[in-house]
């Protein structure tokens, strides 16, 4: 069994201190999530427990992070939302 959150612990986390990281992660945790992998559900957890300023810029892409997969699954959740 893994150690992973809950979906209701997942959706408390994705609630951040600035809109725009709240409609890019409360979003994917409800249609994307479920389609990692586990290894990428873990990511998803370490990308959930970094700092909003961080988050804000990575995803607003002023900045990328030092981790590569954290930067990969930012791509993910970005190409969900970009129509």
């Amino acid at each position: 069994m893994s150690d992973l959150m809950s979906k209701p612990r997942l959706r408390w986390a994705c609630r951040r201190g600035m809109l725009e990281l709240d409609v890019l992660l409360a979003p994917f945790v409800e249609e994307g999530y479920d389609a990692l992998s586990l290894a990428d559900k873990q990511v998803f957890e370490r990308l959930l427990a970094c700092d909003d300023p961080d988050l804000f810029a990575w995803f607003m892409g002023h900045a990328k992070s030092d981790d590569a997969d954290l930067q990969r699954l930012i791509g993910v959740i970005l190409d969900r939302v970009r129509v």
